[in-house]
């Protein structure tokens, strides 16, 4: 994962470490410098070189400012950095407008529904400092890594009306036009689902709520980012959980009547913290205060398919579907749901349409990637492994694909997964493949030592690929494992006999 910053006196030699410390590009450290006074030092008899301690950082991060400029709307505030435990300091403030600084992603991880293959890149989330005055409630419960098959539809509130797409068009209370405005900006970068445009999207509800920090909806908004960014791009999951569970916390504590907020926490409590009785009860909360919020039954309908209730997930998507007919992401979630329930005819025929109408949404290739490996279509298997990787910007997985290709063409199926294998392993070893991956190409090897080896460390990981075992065929030779069955009885899923 790479060393962290330490909020100890540590030096940093150049305005790269020192833009790196907080996150933000060395144009807006070296302004920072001019402006608001920034602690930098000049090395005597160089020309433009400089150095800075990480303490004195710090404490001008605490220093009261006041006036126009500031750090993107966090002027006036107190600031402090908490011990960090990945890179740099996204800062998130508390319900008395106290800022506290949080781990910014140094390195983003795949995410995904059912395959692993994160690959470390430089990727930080966009406008990483706009983050000041977003969230207001701290951190309470530690967060998984979810690989999920699940995505947001639309959104509603119980004082609120969704429009397809997830927009929320607010009654009550009136919130500042500017506020409103970068909202629905942001629910349009949102429902484009690429990594840079929901990184614009968290820009976005950032700002609306630096204009109005009692902006429900904007916090929902930035909760549903956070959901997405673990699945669509390679932003850890855990680091995703952690900034969507504390801005639903927000949005709920802001506005109880919220079916988009209960929604969000649901999602959040289900699928990034394990705990499934609550999250279930958040899900019929929210569609018990708005029938009509898709993005709730849409949600829900992916929670049931983890506990194997499969005509009521998918009631849930057909209904999700009916109040939101063009979300692609509701269309493809019922698409796996569909595989995953036995009507595989008719989910093929729905997920190759996607894939060719939209061919830059990840949903289609990921669920077709897992169609054609388990009915043994390894040509196509290998092309949606390559595309998804490619889709994602992850190098680890574009790697494990190669390994994948040439082993399949030296020695066949076999061949092929243990190309994959080697190279998961290494991955693996680095902190870039989550532990069910490994653990599914063991099973289709035969190797249930392995496999439950590897399912194993993904329950100590809090992998969330775990809710979803039980739905998994290669699995099925470990249905009568004592281990395995503890595994998913510790997690609160069902075991299929």
């Amino acid at each position: 994962m790479g060393s962290n910053p330490s909020t100890s006196r540590q030096r940093l030699d150049s305005w790269k470490e020192i833009a790196v410390f907080f996150g933000r590009d060395e144009r807006t450290v070296n302004r920072w410098e001019k402006e608001l006074g920034l602690p930098v030092h000049r090395l005597p008899g160089t020309k433009g070189r400089v150095y800075a301690y990480t303490d004195e950082l710090s404490d001008w991060l605490a220093a009261p400012r006041t006036g126009g400029a500031g750090l993107s709307g966090a002027t006036g505030a107190s600031l402090k950095v908490l011990p960090e435990r990945t890179s740099p300091a996204i800062l998130v403030p508390d319900s008395s407008t106290r800022l506290e600084a949080v781990p910014a992603p140094s390195t983003v991880l795949h995410a995904g529904p059912r395959h692993g293959g994160p690959a470390k890149t430089g990727w930080l989330v966009a406008g990483a400092l706009l983050i000041v005055a977003t969230l207001a409630l701290m951190l309470y419960h530690p967060t998984a890594s979810l690989t999920s098959a699940t995505d947001t539809g639309s959104a509603a509130t119980g004082s609120q009306q969704a429009s397809p797409r997830g927009v929320v068009q607010a009654s009550s209370p009136v919130h500042s036009p500017e506020a409103e405005q970068l909202y629905l900006k942001g629910r349009y970068y949102w429902n484009k689902r690429t990594p840079e445009d929901l990184n614009k999207a968290v820009d976005y509800f950032t700002q609306a709520i630096v204009h109005d920090p009692s902006y429900a909806a904007a916090y929902v908004g930035l909760a549903d980012c956070y959901n997405l960014l673990r699945e669509y791009t390679l932003m850890p999951s855990g680091e995703a959980y952690t900034r969507a569970l504390a801005a639903a916390k927000r949005a709920v504590e802001l506005d109880d009547q919220s079916s988009a907020a209960h929604a969000s926490l649901a999602f959040t409590l289900f699928f990034g913290t394990w705990d499934l009785k609550a999250g279930e009860r958040e899900f019929q909360r929210a569609i018990a205060l708005d029938p009509n919020n898709a993005s709730a039954h849409h949600w829900y309908a992916n929670c049931l398919l983890a506990l194997h209730r499969f005509p009521e997930s998918l009631a849930e998507i057909e209904r999700a579907q009916a109040l939101d007919p063009t979300s692609t992401s509701i269309l493809a979630d019922k698409g796996n749901i569909l595989l995953t329930t036995g009507r595989k005819d008719e989910a093929l025929v729905l997920l190759q349409q996607m894939e060719k109408t939209e061919p830059g949404f990840r949903s289609p290739h990921l669920y077709l990637q897992y169609f054609y490996l388990r009915n043994k279509d390894y040509p196509h298997f290998l092309a949606e492994l390559k595309l998804d990787a490619q889709l994602m910007h992850d190098n680890s997985g574009l790697a494990i694909e190669t390994a994948a290709e040439k082993g399949f063409a030296a020695s066949g199926s076999r061949g092929m997964f243990e190309g994959m294998l080697r190279a998961q392993k290494k991955f693996y070893a680095q902190g870039m493949v989550p532990p069910t991956t490994l653990a599914q190409t063991c099973a289709w090897l035969g190797n249930n030592d392995g496999a439950l080896r590897y399912l194993k460390a993904a329950y100590e990981q809090r992998d969330g690929s775990m809710l979803f075992v039980n739905n998994d065929p290669e699995f099925e030779g470990l249905r009568d494992e004592p281990t395995y069955r503890d595994l998913l009885t510790r997690i609160g899923v069902p075991i299929e006999n």
